[in-house]
């Protein structure tokens, strides 16, 4: 079959999708990826997959959607797809509108978390679950990563076609525990010191992140911080760490590391995960963390909390409530063995629920290829 998988970004497809299009390929079908312009795209055609760049915008300006519906309807129509499959919010609206008037035959969604959420005012939350009621109409397929949504999905009648929880996974063949001397390497050359204890935070540096929170916690937390991550071109938020450089003490504890391609090594080498984030769909960070061996300290939001198990894969603390946040992160950065209890727990479940491969084959299994 001749498949699409459409998404905003290009970070997404090369960092995130990129196993489940060489998965289909290697079984025969045609795979085609679809989505904004970006150097990351070269890793995408160097695994043997064709791009087809179309800019999508990251907004919901009705004029900004329906130029990129246009531009997706054109190559569609060019393309003659057997599945379109969508991702992210945005690309996912404009490519199932585009694909139902390219009269493709299968529409599938995988919703990496929908963009509305618990936290969000009412008047805004109506209208983006309006928004996926409209694009449900033309959905074939939904699969939901985390639990919840799918129940949401079904309570609500949010898609025509069928449901289904899919989870989210990483490869434990990345995401492992290293030897000691490793973990000292690393250390070493992030300049920072071999017995302190290090938490780790994978993520965008956006507010909704709650990095805000995070750098206000870690002025109560003996600990070095780790952030790998960096603003993406297409994100609209303003910069969230400049408090830092007016706060010297907290500035030489507080590392900002950018676009890391060394993740793995960073898990292997912190002592503790966190993941401050004010909303998320099934976050992949947080299995890595699990998959490395790592206590995870995160907000109770959908995914988060359906992945770590407060008290014993970690603790769960309120959205935005950075004295909490501080608790957590300053009660499991003073106790190692608590935290490598945690650790080991959280492996357990991550090597049981959350394998790539497993995650990859029910996807393939519900697209019927």
């Amino acid at each position: 079959m001749k498949i699409c998988q459409l998404c905003a970004v290009d970070f997404t497809m090369a960092r995130l999708l990129l196993p489940l299009l060489v998965a289909l390929q290697e079984r025969g079908h045609e795979v085609v990826a679809i989505c904004s312009p970006g150097p990351l795209l070269e890793r995408v055609e160097a695994a043997g997959i064709r791009c087809r760049p179309v800019a999508i915008a990251r907004s919901t300006n009705p004029l900004a959607a329906w130029r990129s519906a246009r531009a997706l309807g054109r190559v569609m129509r060019e393309e003659r797809f057997d599945i379109v499959h969508v991702h992210t919010p945005v690309a996912s609206l404009v490519g199932r509108f585009a694909a139902w008037r390219a009269h493709v035959p299968l529409i599938a969604y995988t919703a990496h978390g929908f963009y509305f959420h618990e936290h969000m005012a009412w008047p805004r939350r109506t209208a983006f679950v309006v928004l996926e009621w409209l694009a449900g109409r033309a959905t074939d397929l939904l699969m939901t990563q985390s639990q919840e949504d799918a129940a949401f999905a079904r309570r609500t009648g949010l898609v025509s076609g069928s449901i289904a929880a899919i989870g989210n996974g990483v490869d434990p063949a990345v995401f492992h525990p290293r030897p000691q001397q490793d973990r000292l390497a690393t250390r070493t050359v992030l300049g920072t010191p071999a017995d302190a204890p290090v938490i780790l935070m994978v993520g965008r540096m956006v507010a909704e992140k709650g990095y805000p929170e995070l750098f206000a916690a870690m002025k109560k937390v003996e600990a070095h911080l780790w952030v790998a991550g960096a603003r993406l071109a297409s994100d609209h938020a303003r910069p969230v760490d400049a408090a830092l450089a007016e706060d010297a003490e907290l500035a030489g504890r507080v590392h900002l590391l950018g676009e890391r391609d060394d993740v793995p090594d960073l898990m292997a080498a912190a002592d503790l995960f966190t993941l401050p984030s004010h909303r998320e769909g099934m976050p992949r960070s947080i299995i890595e963390a699990m998959m490395t061996g790592l206590a995870v300290v995160a907000t109770d939001i959908r995914g988060s909390r359906e992945e770590v198990v407060d008290g014993e894969t970690g603790l769960l603390v309120p959205v935005a409530d950075a004295e909490a946040l501080a608790a957590a992160l300053a009660m499991l950065a003073a106790d190692p063995a608590r935290r490598t209890a945690m650790g080991s727990a959280g492996r357990t479940r991550a090597l049981d629920l959350y394998d790539e491969t497993k995650v990859i084959a029910r996807q393939i299994d519900l697209l019927g290829v």
